[in-house]
């Protein structure tokens, strides 16, 4: 009888951005490309840095997507881990995009807030007008196999998105599937742990919306895009004055 040999995993975080705040004092929209974190986002940033200090986590590679939130993230968590990594830029991996808000019918620009990420989303459903979630898979699933084809690496540090979390995380639980679960909750700031192996279907998931410093996510109850269609719903009047 031959020896079991265990399997040889790699091992991925992959975060999403700290919070950010997407609309100005006078109710303007802020681009979304250009946004910063915010106060509550430098502190979810530097929190989640101490988590990963905390248990000696050294990371080979960090890759953003090259958006200033998933950078200033990065940044603030290599500098609580004191690795002085270069930051690498994957296009590929920025925010579902979506359309202009003023082109949406007023009838349906609640369900496109709200429906968006409902369940097991179709892949012709558009995001807020704009990019569609087969778009989106199209885009980020190449660029992940991309990824475990190198092998240069153990231990990879992503910090991206919400909507792209939620394509790779779909993906890890499908193992290897393509699928997209809107309901996979990713609060800003939160680490998500991931495992692979050899097989393109070899994926281990660990750990799921660890979003220190608040890993309990006590007071939330809202979806992302429920608390920004409400501040949409409060700064409407204002943007639609302009």
């Amino acid at each position: 009888m031959s020896e079991y040999q265990l399997p040889e995993r790699r091992r991925l975080y992959l975060m999403r951005h700290g919070d950010v705040t997407y609309f100005d004092d006078t109710g303007r929209a802020i681009d979304p490309d250009t946004v910063p974190l915010n106060e509550h986002g430098c502190a979810q940033a530097t929190a989640a840095g101490e988590s990963f200090a905390a248990q000696g986590v050294h990371f080979d590679r960090v890759i953003v997507s090259g958006l200033r939130r998933t950078v200033e993230t990065a940044q603030r968590v290599l500098a609580a881990t004191g690795q002085p990594i270069e930051l690498e830029v994957q296009p590929a991996w920025q925010e579902i995009r979506g359309g202009r808000l003023v082109a949406i019918p007023p009838a349906e620009i609640e369900d496109a807030f709200l429906r968006v990420f409902d369940g097991l989303v179709p892949e012709h459903t558009r995001f807020l007008g704009g990019e569609t979630i087969g778009e989106l898979l199209d885009r980020v699933l190449p660029a992940l196999a991309a990824l475990r084809a190198d092998p240069s690496w153990d231990t990879a540090l992503l910090v991206l998105h919400g909507g792209v979390n939620r394509a790779i995380l779909s993906h890890a639980i499908t193992a290897g599937g393509r699928a997209f679960f809107g309901h996979l909750a990713q609060a800003t700031g939160c680490i998500n742990a991931l495992d692979v192996g050899i097989k393109p279907e070899d994926w281990v998931v660990r750990t799921l919306n660890y979003a220190p410093p608040s890993p309990l996510h006590r007071d939330v109850r809202n979806t992302t895009m429920e608390m920004l269609y409400a501040q949409y719903l409060r700064y409407r009047p204002q943007v639609d004055r302009s």
